[in-house]
């Protein structure tokens, strides 16, 4: 059964749960202390300057009476002043330890799911690559993973804050007036109510545009790698094109999520507005009619502006939290995958032995058959030549041999020494099998770290040696930096036929007992 995506999340927090922790204990102190600065004033109002009677608990009137009594507090004012400035001390504490505690989780948690994603990645099989796109791969590896560290990093601790704030500011309004509070409750479920409505449809639109910023990663990726053969063929209008109309259709996208947006943000202000208005006006004849203190009135309007704001930013936290849904569903999908497993029981055996394909038939995902009942024999040191037309499968008896892909059950057998390599380690088989691609690949390394990619230790004379073997060395020599010169990506800095001679002189190099 495969993990849900907050399971997943909640894996890479492992570790740094302390940290988040911490930071709510900050953010509750710091929203306690913001609410204690409307009592400090309404105490300040009602019995020192209107000099009602002290209706507190009878902890409170201790403290009163212990700091010298009404009288005390009437002749020396500053003392509230400077409780405000100890709040306020307090507040800007707890902030700066929330903050920085949430980053050190939040930039944990996301390196570990960076990491966890690559490394997941690597392992995937390489069947899976050819069907996915580089950009779309690289979109979830980057901006996929930027949403949800936003998120957790920022309107996480918003959302976590917003509900704090409404449970203390009810608790308080009911202990000063249960009408007054009662015409605040009644806005809180039309929030919930729109808010639900609209994370619905936002959901479903940021899931769209998401799936559209992939396709327009690809087409720049596609376009950028393929970049001569764009110039040599005179592509450049077509490509051009073809990315605007991507581009139109991904902006198009974010101006409908925008037009969304922009009606849950008037919802949100109208509500916020009405909701100010109702605790001003009912306040307001409340207080004229002696229900309710005018230092409760003041305390009532400035919780009622305190909750206004994170009320209205309810939506932009919903919105936030219906991009980073879409987003780590988009990043586990890849998570979720199967990576290649070794069968259990599997070996390494001496790979310097016959090689022997024995009635294997293979397809692609629905295509026509590439192979059909193929058998042949290749004997332990000696060079063996296939020959065939284009498309004959020339190349798909290599992966098959390097397991880039796996021969399905029942299409015959390839053995190395009599050792099905379906028993045989992946990563053994691998490295004792070198192979030259038909396309080769150069890393943005210099010369010398291409040739010497799967052992960086290898001494230069070794180096030298391979690429003299691949006939190479020369061409090297003639570069101003020589083997420390640095390849461009794929290799643009070296002609086709220099880049397939690094290519071997990289095979040649790792000394295996299969050369392909």
């Amino acid at each position: 059964m495969k993990e849900s995506d907050y399971k997943i999340i909640r894996r890479m927090a492992e570790g740094y749960i302390k940290f988040f922790l911490i930071s709510a204990a900050a953010t509750v102190i710091r929203v306690a202390a913001g609410f204690a600065v409307p009592q400090v004033i309404r105490f300040a109002v009602d019995h020192v300057i209107d000099d009602l009677p002290l209706n507190y608990s009878k902890h409170i009137i201790s403290v009163v009476d212990a700091m010298g009594g009404m009288d005390f507090l009437k002749e020396n004012l500053w003392i509230f002043a400077l409780l405000i400035l100890i709040l306020a001390l307090i507040t800007g504490v707890s902030d700066y330890t929330g903050r920085l505690t949430l980053a050190k989780g939040t930039e944990g948690t996301i390196k570990t799911l960076r990491d966890k994603l690559f490394e997941h990645i690597q392992k995937l099989p390489y069947s899976w690559h050819i069907k996915n796109q580089t950009g779309d791969i690289i979109q979830r590896s980057t901006s996929d993973v930027e949403v949800v560290r936003n998120f957790i990093s920022t309107q996480s601790v918003e959302m976590f804050r917003v509900i704090i704030l409404v449970i203390i500011s009810l608790t308080l309004m009911f202990s000063m007036n249960f009408q007054l509070t009662l015409a605040v409750l009644i806005f809180i479920p039309v929030v919930l109510l729109y808010s639900t409505i609209f994370y619905g449809i936002l959901a479903k639109k940021f899931l769209v545009a998401d799936e559209a910023e992939g396709q327009l990663f690809t087409t720049i990726q596609e376009n950028l790698t393929g970049v001569r053969v764009v110039r040599a063929f005179g592509r450049e209008r077509h490509e051009i094109e073809k990315f605007s109309e991507r581009n139109n259709t991904f902006s198009d996208l974010w101006v409908k999520l925008g037009y969304q947006l922009g009606y849950y943000w008037g919802i949100g202000d109208l509500v916020t507005g009405v909701l100010l208005m109702v605790i001003v006006a009912y306040g307001s004849y409340y207080t004229v009619n002696k229900v309710i203190t005018l230092g409760e009135f003041l305390a009532f309007a400035s919780y009622a502006a305190m909750i206004g704001w994170p009320l209205r930013s309810f939506g932009r936290i919903l919105s936030e939290l219906s991009k980073a849904k879409v987003s780590l569903k988009r990043i586990c999908e890849i998570i979720k995958e199967p990576v290649e497993v070794d069968s259990p029981g599997s070996v390494t055996p001496d790979i310097f032995k016959d090689i022997e394909f024995r009635n294997v038939s293979f397809k692609y995902e629905g295509d026509n058959w590439v192979l059909k009942n193929v058998s042949f024999k290749i004997k332990a040191g000696s060079t063996f030549a296939i020959l065939g037309g284009t498309g004959s499968g020339k190349t798909t008896l290599m992966y098959l041999l390097n397991r880039l892909y796996d021969l399905p059950d029942n299409m015959g057998t390839i053995t190395i020494g009599g050792v099905d390599i379906k028993s045989i380690k992946r990563n053994h088989l691998r490295r004792n099998i070198g192979m030259v691609l038909q396309e080769p690949f150069l890393f943005s390394r210099t010369i010398k770290e291409n040739i010497a990619i799967a052992n960086p230790d290898t001494p230069m004379d070794e180096i030298r040696e391979a690429a003299s073997t691949a006939r190479v060395d020369d061409a090297i020599d003639e570069f101003s930096k020589g083997y420390d010169t640095l390849v461009g990506e794929r290799g643009v800095t070296l002609s086709g036929g220099q880049k397939q001679r690094v290519a071997i002189a990289r095979m040649l190099l790792q000394k295996t007992p299969v050369m392909v």
